[in-house]
Order: C-alpha cells, then structure tokens, then sequence
C-alpha cells in the first residue's frame, strides 16, 4: 500500500516519458483534424451569439421605435377624439338652441292666433251686445212712443219738436 501511494506521487521517467509522447501524439492528431472544426464552430456560435445580440439590439430599438409611435398614434386618437366630442358638443348645442327657438317662434304663433282669436270672439261679442241693446233700444223706444203717441196732446208737441229739429239740422 505504501508502495502505491508513493508511485502515484512521484511517478517514474517512463511513464512521464509515455504521458508526455501520448498527449504530444494526441495533440497533433487534434491539431490537424480537431482543432480547425472545433475552432470554426466556436467562431460560428460567437458570431451567431454577436448576431443574435444586434438583433436583440435592434428589435429593442424598434421596440422603443414603435412604442414612440404607438404612444404618438395614442395621443392621435385622443386628440381626435376631444375634436370630435368637441363637435357633437357643439352640434347638441346648436340642436338645442334651434330646438328653443322653433318652439319660441311657435309659442309665439300659438299666443298671436290666440289673441286674434279672442279679439275676433269679442268683436263678434260686442256686435251681438250692440244689437241685442238696439233691438231692445227700439223696442222700449217703440213701446214709450207708443204710450206717448196714444194721447193725442203730446203727439201733437212731439211730432212738432221733430219738425223743426228737422227744419233746424237742414238750415
């Protein structure tokens, strides 16, 4: 056992002689037939890791590209959308007001066909009063004369004084 442990650590000049003639004969193998694969795919996956990173890089940047441009179409829409709100505000309004004024104006109608009406009904009143009193006028006057006319003296003055207001309104 101790014999062991003490080859393993210091070895003899045969067998690093044979270590160092395998890895010499082991490393010119891999140099000619290894080496060039294994270098050129390592040069093909950094240059595959270099063009994935500027393809990051410029997906970010367009990332940026278009969240500026997702963020100014936004503000667009909005803008575009107080512009059009503004609008219906101001044709509501406008409906509105047209709205008040035809109804005044109708109102206004309503109130003048109103009082032509009224004033039609009370001339149309007044001349009923107006013949009501003169049928009556006449028929009280008709009946007074009657009674006067009926004594002989006083239609006699009567018919007298009428002469000579006639005589009178002629001169």
């Amino acid at each position: 056992m101790i014999y062991l442990a003490n080859s393993l650590t210091s070895p003899g000049i045969g067998i690093v002689i044979w270590a160092v003639l395998i890895f010499g004969i082991f490393f010119l193998v891999l140099a000619k037939f290894g080496w060039k694969p294994i270098l050129s795919a390592v040069k093909a996956r950094e240059e595959m890791i270099k063009g994935s990173l500027e393809s990051a890089a410029r997906a970010r940047e367009e990332m940026k590209k278009l969240q500026g441009d997702n963020e100014l179409i936004i503000k667009r829409a909005r803008d575009e959308r107080e512009i059009m709100l503004k609008e219906a505000r101001e044709v509501r309004e406008k409906l509105i007001a047209d709205a008040k004024g035809r109804a005044s104006e109708e109102a206004e109608k309503i109130v003048e066909k109103a009082k032509a009406g009224i004033e039609r009904e009370k001339a149309k009143a007044m001349s009923e009063i107006q013949q009501q009193v003169t049928s009556l006028s006449i028929e009280i006057a008709s009946r007074i004369i009657g009674e006067k006319l009926s004594r002989t003296k006083e239609q006699e003055e009567l018919i007298s004084q009428y002469l000579k207001e006639i005589n009178l309104n002629k001169n």
